[in-house]
């Protein structure tokens, strides 16, 4: 395992970590599947404000993983399966 890598999922919030399980769990594993759908939501309306903010913030975490995970050819879910943070 890249010591890099485990670093930086370590460094991870645990609201970034739990996206990451979601995205495996609901949605195939990918990053635009989860995106497009996010961002389907924040179109509808009648919407909760509260919701919206979480809604963009993690549009922001997932662009932030997904671009990792890219950039370093992996999958940070191998590296945080077993972590009691996530």
């Amino acid at each position: 395992m890249n010591s890099q890598h485990k670093k930086f999922c370590d460094s991870l919030t645990s609201d970034e970590k739990m996206l990451i399980v979601l995205r495996d769990e609901l949605y195939d594993g990918s990053w635009d599947k989860m995106l497009q759908d996010l961002k389907d939501r924040l179109k509808g309306k009648p919407y909760i404000f509260k919701l919206v903010n979480r809604i963009q913030d993690d549009v922001v975490r997932i662009e932030k993983l997904r671009d990792y995970e890219q950039k370093n050819s992996i999958n940070l879910s191998e590296y945080i399966k077993g972590s009691s943070n996530a």
